[in-house]
């Protein structure tokens, strides 16, 4: 059974979303601050992780960063009742994979969170390695190298460069990566794709400023220049 750990700092929240959880075969660790959360991340390794983004003691975007800083790559879903789109932009930035805003339906967050494990623990039988200059990615170990030194991706950011790679030299629709990467209709903004794409420029690009390999087409999306 998938561990999921829920960081949620209001008690009637946080209660319902375990007895969702759990009703649906998942074993729920929770925690209703950062410093706890942090804590249970570390000493259980779960399999996905879901943050508030209001939280006592330590907030969602530092305990997101933190995680990501520590090595762990497995989805994080933020949740927030702010509505404004920096707020969104910045937990996409700093690593998060998702962010569901409130007040949502426990059957979409559900939804989003299998979405996320299958792709997470899916293994590629298609494309198990690719190499473009400097840069080797193992996606059946969900391992990557840049001038041989390992570098540290989300599993959202390898289901990016799956897609991409699979799809080399051609333009890919904003719509069709947010289809095929994040794999439920109730997707986010396109917006989640233009911060995904520049976490990875940032990771894995020379000069990120002028991409080489992940390229943008203005108005139309995206493209990946390989071989």
């Amino acid at each position: 059974m998938p561990t999921i750990l829920l960081v949620e700092d209001e008690e009637a929240m946080l209660k319902g979303l375990r007895d969702a959880f759990e009703h649906n075969g998942f074993i729920v660790l929770a925690a209703n601050d950062g410093e706890t959360g942090l804590q249970l991340a570390e000493d259980h390794e779960p399999d996905i992780i879901i943050l508030d983004v209001m939280l006592p003691r330590t907030d969602g975007f530092d305990v997101c960063r933190t995680l990501r800083k520590r090595g762990v790559a497995v989805p994080i879903l933020m949740l927030t009742a702010r509505a404004e789109e920096v707020d969104k932009v910045v937990g996409l930035e700093i690593g998060a994979d998702d962010y569901v805003t409130k007040p949502f339906s426990t059957r979409e967050l559900l939804a989003r969170v299998k979405a996320h494990l299958r792709r997470s623990t899916e293994k590629v039988t298609s494309l198990e390695q690719y190499e473009f200059g400097n840069v080797k990615l193992d996606f059946a170990a969900f391992k990557a190298f840049k001038n041989k030194k390992q570098i540290d991706l989300t599993s959202t950011e390898f289901s990016l460069l799956q897609v991409l790679i699979k799809h080399r030299n051609e333009v890919i629709p904003r719509e069709k990566i947010l289809n095929e990467v994040w794999g439920y209709e109730a997707y986010p903004s396109s917006r989640t794709v233009d911060n995904h794409i520049l976490n990875l420029r940032q990771k894995l690009e020379d000069d990120p400023q002028k991409p080489e390999y992940i390229l943008t087409v203005h108005g139309l999306g995206y493209k990946f220049a390989g071989r």
